[in-house]
């Protein structure tokens, strides 16, 4: 998840694109009824639904969106919601391993649509099992840096909930769970007054590989291209940045 969250946090770096914002928000939103078409509409009964609304409105989502997109994945409006999730593998420039999740109401199109963007930016598909199996499902909690905060601090908030690891990203702080101790281990973060910007269950990397900046620019784009597509929700890979060549991308 280093790699992703590099990636992720030197994009923030640019301009953002309405297009993007609003291909960011639908995803967003898709979460949120999935969660609370699978566990209801009431938040303190639904953890899931309290990280998918919290992201959302950290990413600035409406909250008349988020209220009818919770009211129409619990079925409060009459409307059906049917989305498929599927695990596509495959590989990046130079190797670079990839998991690419999809939430779909339309698997043909979705496979398609991941082949055709591979094969156009230098990746290749995957058979499936042969990339999965160096990923770990686990929590990934986002604790941005604020005046004073430390990884001391963060690391014990969260030690004795089972948390594996803290790890600073630059601009934020990453703390590693398993999926299971996710949630006990946002509260403790809010109990002990830290905030946090996202809780997602995630797929980690064991191994991470380290790429230079030409081969970054490749995977980036890659990334940014499965990205806007509807049905790409999430993409995981194992790749991992030199300060120098993250600095490097910054400036540019």
């Amino acid at each position: 998840m280093s790699g992703h969250s590099k990636w992720a946090t030197t994009k923030h770096k640019k301009a953002i694109i309405d297009s993007r914002r609003a291909k960011s928000f639908a995803k967003l939103i898709k979460n949120i009824e999935v969660a609370a078409k699978m566990g209801g509409a009431d938040l303190s009964g639904n953890p899931t639904l309290v990280d998918a609304v919290q992201k959302a409105k950290k990413t600035s989502v409406p909250n008349d969106n988020i209220d009818r997109a919770i009211k129409r994945g619990a079925g409060l409006t009459g409307e059906s919601i049917d989305y498929t999730t599927i695990m596509y593998e495959g590989y990046g420039p130079n190797g670079v391993a990839l998991l690419i999740e999809c939430l779909t109401d339309n698997k043909n199109r979705a496979a398609a649509e991941v082949r055709t963007l591979m094969t156009r930016n230098g990746g290749t598909m995957a058979d499936p099992g042969s990339v999965a199996y160096n990923f770990a499902r686990k929590g990934v909690i986002v604790v941005p840096k604020s005046d004073g905060l430390t990884e001391d601090d963060v690391l014990g908030a969260v030690l004795d909930v089972g948390a594996e690891e803290v790890t600073d990203e630059g601009e934020t702080f990453e703390v590693i769970t398993e999926a299971s101790d996710m949630v006990a281990t946002r509260t403790a973060l809010q109990e002990a007054g830290i905030d946090y910007d996202s809780a997602d269950a995630a797929f980690v990397p064991s191994l991470k590989v380290e790429i230079d900046a030409d081969t970054a620019r490749k995977v980036f784009r890659l990334i940014d291209a499965l990205e806007d597509s509807d049905d790409v929700q999430n993409i995981y890979s194992n790749f991992d940045l030199s300060p120098e060549v993250q600095a490097e991308l910054e400036a540019e």
